[in-house]
């Protein structure tokens, strides 16, 4: 029961960054309408629907969903209210055609710029509503203004005051992670010299890079955006983001390298460098991400250099030997390219290894004491 119990935490804490938003969002959600309540606004529910909204992962991202949510309520309901106060009409079909008025344009520029896809939707309740509440439309569109503003002051409060998660300390996991991935991928990779590899086992093994990169320049946007508020500190997140990046182009050149296996005699000579250049390249990434997450200094590097230097002598006597000679051009093109992209390969790792010591809480508390 014990273990059990003990896993069962593990398997929670894990997900203490999801707990967190499930937090802020109920609460934000209950202020909310506690708050529109208080005031009397008229529909207390989009107070509640905006606090939801722009109650996000991080504060960063908060930020951002606020920003974006009120411009598109304040030009809606400015665009709106013009053309209801604007242009009289009587009856349904003088609604209607005011409506294609206020939404064709409206989701047009919706289209060109999604962060103010609210502002269609601020217009619709600013023209429909009046009809079914009898009020007229400059009230209807304070109302919705005001709304929205309660709901959006309400989820950045809690943002900023209820567990609050900073993107900051989200690009640490997230990095991680993606290290984790191409050491993985690189591994594989590698073995692949051996037996060679499918273009769809090739695609497989790199999906799943693709998609965290995606996410983690996601989250270094929100990072860079609590910089510039101030909000929090830390490195800059460039830097970081750059080397990962020029890591995973580094794993699919690899990749294309690997398709199919080297020639038999080739593999016997560069069997042991290889395997030496793939455990200790792998064993510096998962290193790496785990200095990440723990705010640790890097690991040493060393063994690196070590281990692609015994590759380079050798591909040289391969080369002295001629092996190479007598196959495919192809053939002789991808054992090249599989060197160069390790050269590459090993600067990118040189870079992270000072990137991640940037990241360090040691490198973070060094630069404090050398300010005082």
């Amino acid at each position: 029961m014990k273990a059990l119990a003990t896993q069962l935490f593990d398997r929670v804490w894990s997900r203490r960054t999801q707990m967190g938003l499930a937090v802020r969002v109920t609460v934000a959600a209950t202020a909310a309408y506690a708050v529109a309540t208080a005031l009397h606004l008229l529909l207390p529910l989009w107070a509640v629907l905006t606090s939801i909204i722009v109650t996000q992962m991080s504060v960063g991202r908060s930020l951002k969903a606020s920003r974006d949510y009120m411009l598109g309520t304040i030009g809606g309901a400015i665009y709106g209210g013009a053309i209801a106060i604007l242009i009289p009409y009587s009856g349904e079909l003088g609604l209607l055609g005011l409506l294609v008025l206020a939404v064709a344009p409206l989701a047009f520029v919706a289209a060109i710029y999604p962060n103010l896809s609210s502002a269609t939707v601020t217009a619709v309740i600013v023209l429909v509503l009046p009809t079914m509440h009898h009020a007229d439309p400059m009230t209807s569109a304070i109302d919705r203004v005001s709304e929205v503003g309660v709901g959006a002051v309400t989820g950045l409060l809690v943002s900023f005051l209820v567990l609050p998660s900073r993107a900051v300390r989200q690009i640490r996991a997230s990095a991680a992670i993606l290290l984790e991935l191409i050491a993985d991928a690189f591994t594989e990779l590698l073995a692949g010299l051996t037996r060679g590899r499918d273009n769809d086992a090739l695609h497989w093994i790199q999906d799943g890079i693709g998609t965290a990169m995606v996410g983690l320049n996601a989250i270094g946007a929100e990072a860079e955006r609590e910089r510039a508020a101030r909000l929090s500190s830390g490195p800059d997140t460039g830097p970081l983001l750059r080397t990962v990046l020029r890591l995973r182009h580094d794993v699919v050149m690899i990749g294309r390298a690997t398709v199919v296996p080297l020639p038999i005699e080739v593999q016997t000579r560069l069997a042991a460098p290889l395997t030496e250049v793939s455990t200790v390249i792998a064993r510096f990434l998962r290193s790496a991400a785990a200095a990440l997450r723990e705010g640790a200094g890097a690991p040493p590097i060393h063994p690196v250099h070590v281990a692609l230097q015994h590759y380079a002598e050798a591909v040289a006597a391969v080369r002295q030997d001629g092996l190479i000679r007598g196959h495919a051009g192809d053939t002789a093109e991808r054992f090249f390219a599989l060197g160069f992209s390790l050269e590459q390969m090993h600067q990118n790792l040189c870079d992270l290894d000072r990137v991640v010591g940037e990241w360090s809480e040691a490198a973070a508390g060094k630069s404090v004491r050398v300010a005082e």
